[in-house]
């Protein structure tokens, strides 16, 4: 889309083309708003990880239409599994697929996050999303929000809405700069042909193997209705040098990191011909996500530790919340409304970025439905929920 233009209108804008930011502009577009996505790539590529959609997301993605096509290409893990790391012991067991739906209302999907967005993409006009905008100012008045970009082109929208990631520019110009903060914990990211694998038992579950420290697991799950195995492990690390968050990794390295597994969870490794190395960073809970006409969603607003598996989830579930404190609202009503969204989402998304530090989230079994049981479609409006750990 051409954005030379210094000025695209009166409606919402999003900065960011991820999971969240997508979710958001097709439930705003549903709620009856015009709405513009700037995202700084040139061009959508098949990029990023596999990840985790739990039953609140699922929920959430099947109210907007679009769980049918992202059923098409995921798996449906069978359990919830923890064992331990040595031993091998099964500390806890959770039933999902059927069991799942039936007691959530959807089940447990596993996916690229690649197919994710292709189905996203599929469900707002590609019109509506202007690609190489990354924008270098932000200034927010009374009546609406001002940006300009690198590329030399500018634009204004009535409200603006940050989906742009633990690096958020929207963030930045909410709240000053702040830089997130090396967590000291590193990941491997590596897939399997499951045929590779399969003299290793559930293979088609969710299995999480804790390690001796908090920082140390190794979780795997079934991707592409089960022709593949995704291994995601993580380790601690004092430092991280290199410029990207992400790079090859080694598997002899890989494989040194986890000899005192259980060889049930070295097998997965040693079935691994490549493999990708990511540093882990976070930040703190926010005391606000919302500032006159702009607010935050997503990694923006709460990055976190992936050991709830929640990331995409919390986005999902913050896009919905946020179109549906904005349906029917007026221009100059919105920033009331994105307080109410805030109010209603922010205890919930931290509650969750602090369990995710913690990584004891059921470890031997406990309390699941306050993660999985959220119904993002059904909850108050403006109000909190309160959540049992």
């Amino acid at each position: 889309m051409k954005t030379n233009e210094s000025t695209i209108g009166i409606g919402i804008g999003i900065v960011g083309a991820g999971i969240g930011g997508l979710v958001a502009a097709i439930a705003l577009r549903r709620a009856g708003h015009d709405v513009i996505v700037f995202e700084q790539a040139k061009q959508f590529a098949r990029v990023g990880a596999d990840i985790n959609l739990t039953p609140n997301a699922v929920r959430a993605l099947d109210g907007l239409g679009v769980g049918e096509a992202a059923r098409v290409t995921a798996a449906r893990p069978s359990h919830r599994i923890s064992r331990t790391y040595d031993t091998g012991e099964e500390t806890s067991r959770l039933e999902m697929a059927d069991s799942a739906e039936e007691r959530y209302g959807a089940p447990q999907l596993t996916i690229h996050r690649a197919d994710l967005l292709a189905a996203l993409a599929d469900m707002f006009p590609a019109e509506r999303v202007a690609l190489g905008k990354r924008a270098e100012t932000i200034v927010a008045d009374e009546k609406g929000v001002s940006l300009s970009f690198t590329d030399g082109t500018s634009a204004r929208v009535g409200a603006l809405l940050g989906a742009d990631g633990i690096h958020s520019c929207v963030r930045t110009a909410m709240f000053g700069a702040e830089s997130p903060r090396f967590t000291g914990i590193v990941a491997y990211r590596a897939v399997v042909p499951a045929e590779r694998v399969a003299g290793v038992p559930n293979l088609g579950a969710f299995t999480k193997w804790w390690g001796p420290n908090p920082q140390s697991q190794i979780v795997t799950f079934p991707l592409n209705r089960g022709k593949d195995v995704f291994i995601f492990a993580t380790t601690p690390q004092d430092t991280w040098h290199l410029e990207s968050w992400t790079a090859p990794g080694s598997v002899d390295e890989l494989r040194e990191q986890y000899v005192a597994y259980h060889p049930e969870a070295r097998a997965l490794l040693d079935a691994c011909d490549t493999v990708l190395k990511t540093a882990l960073y976070e930040r703190d809970p926010m005391l606000a996500w919302a500032q006159g006409r702009m607010a935050l969603l997503g990694d923006a607003a709460h990055p976190m530790l992936p050991f709830m598996a929640q990331g995409a989830g919390m986005a999902i579930e913050d896009a919905v919340v946020l179109a549906r404190h904005l349906e029917g609202a007026a221009m100059t009503d919105v920033a009331d409304a994105l307080q109410g969204y805030e109010k209603a989402r922010i205890e919930r998304a931290s509650q969750v970025q602090l369990g995710s530090r913690g990584n004891n989230w059921l470890r031997e079994g406990g309390n699941a439905d306050w993660v999985y049981g959220y119904d993002a479609w059904a909850v108050p409006l403006g109000a909190p929920v309160a959540a049992t750990a």
